[in-house]
């Protein structure tokens, strides 16, 4: 797909794109459910107050998970307001999300843009150039030794072992591990397990599940402790995702 689209396409709960790239840069966002980004790399996760940067030629799929728009807003390859050359993930202000959802209203490509468009545009840009980039990724293991580790914490979040004992069941030291985590992943091991039970969370919310059995099956000691969290990765509490999705 050459040319990334700029528009906006309903997705169903569970429905994917996919792998595919662009030649152009793209910003995807979902403004209510969440939307899983997946490249060779890991896992993007981008709730409503979050959009994500796919840079040109990433080779790249969507999962839906809850009912969503998905607003895909492409940019040319020679036009990087942020710099970036990899996937991140990016704070959408609810300046930058109704800008975003005005302009992905009505597809672009091939239409001569107005006056009117490039002036929504350029403060769209603006917005972009000033938005923080979150750590919202879940990185995929390569090496065996700690893929059979994240294996096991994907099938249980809520997996209370600690980085020696998982390493017990899976034939690999605790050191050999912990080196593994930062070396491959770039982040520690309780960093890791955070993100993952969040992106569970993430997709056990917008599953209709309620937050405390959420809290429970990813591994929280309480559903306080869960909403912490979760407050403080998102900016809001899991019940106001639960209950309609942020605003």
């Amino acid at each position: 797909m050459p040319v990334a689209p700029t528009h906006t396409r309903p997705l169903a709960s569970g429905e994917c794109v996919d792998p595919h790239r662009h030649d152009d840069h793209q910003i995807v966002y979902a403004g209510s459910g969440f939307l899983a980004v997946t490249t060779d790399a890991g896992t993007w996760f981008a709730p409503g107050t979050r959009a994500l940067w796919v840079p040109a030629g990433t080779v790249h799929s969507h999962r839906a998970h809850g009912h969503l728009d998905m607003h895909t807003l492409g940019l040319p390859v020679d036009e990087n307001p942020l710099g970036l050359t990899a996937p991140t993930v990016l704070t959408v202000s609810p300046l930058l999300r109704e800008l975003i959802l005005e302009y992905t209203r009505t597809p672009r490509h091939g239409r001569q843009p107005t006056p009117e468009v490039l002036r929504l545009r350029a403060v769209l840009l603006d917005q972009l150039r000033a938005s923080p980039q979150r750590p919202v990724h879940l990185p995929t293991p390569t090496d065996p030794r700690l893929r059979a580790v994240c294996d096991l914490l994907h099938a249980d979040p809520a997996d209370p072992g600690t980085l020696a004992e998982l390493g017990a069941r899976t034939h690999t030291g605790e050191r050999t591990l912990s080196r593994l985590f930062r070396g491959e992943l770039g982040m520690t091991f309780p960093q890791w397990r955070t993100q993952l039970r969040l992106f569970h969370a993430l997709r056990m919310l917008a599953d209709d599940t309620p937050v405390t059995a959420v809290a429970h099956r990813c591994g929280w000691a309480s559903a306080s402790a869960f909403i912490d969290v979760f407050r403080r990765a998102y900016g809001y509490t899991p019940g106001a995702y639960h209950r309609r999705g942020p605003d």
